[in-house]
């Protein structure tokens, strides 16, 4: 398990266990996300902002109002992952950051990736040609799941 939550006396952290091939494949996929928030029309993006209204006129003035926020948001949480991807531990600030950046570059990926709910990750050949891809998007879910698992608390385990 890559992720263990430890209870201490000075609060909660999540200890972190990542190899450097982990660390550099989360640090490449970083660098591809990172300048991807400055293009709002990047297809890929579709699923970080998705539309809030169905009437265009009423979901551009909602874009118009947060958009900076949310991209603000977003690149500080992969900001934050970047700076702890060799730390030992999280506290649950930088967990929380670590799960928004994972779920966000899931989530690019699925969408360039066309990702449905028929993949089998059992059966994934990383021959083919989008089985490398597909395998680091099941990584990042498993990653994600494993993280949730920490954060809960240990009465819900």
């Amino acid at each position: 398990m890559l992720f263990h939550r430890q209870i201490r006396g000075d609060g909660d952290r999540v200890r972190l266990s990542l190899n450097a091939g982990e660390q550099l494949l989360l640090r490449d996929l970083l660098d591809q996300l990172e300048p991807l928030l400055a293009d709002p029309d990047d297809p890929a993006l579709r699923r970080l902002f998705p539309p809030a209204y169905s009437d265009d006129e009423s979901d551009e003035q909602y874009r118009s109002l947060v958009r900076d926020q949310l991209v603000t948001g977003r690149a500080k949480a992969l900001a934050t992952m970047r700076a702890t991807l060799g730390s030992d531990t999280l506290d649950l600030e930088q967990a929380d950051a670590w799960l928004r950046a994972l779920n966000d570059l899931r989530l690019v990926l699925g969408t360039r990736l066309e990702v449905s709910e028929e993949v089998d990750y059992e059966d994934l050949d990383v021959e083919e040609p989008r089985g490398r891809d597909l395998a680091v998007y099941g990584y990042l879910a498993w990653l994600q799941e494993q993280l949730v698992d920490a954060l809960q608390p240990a009465s819900g385990r």
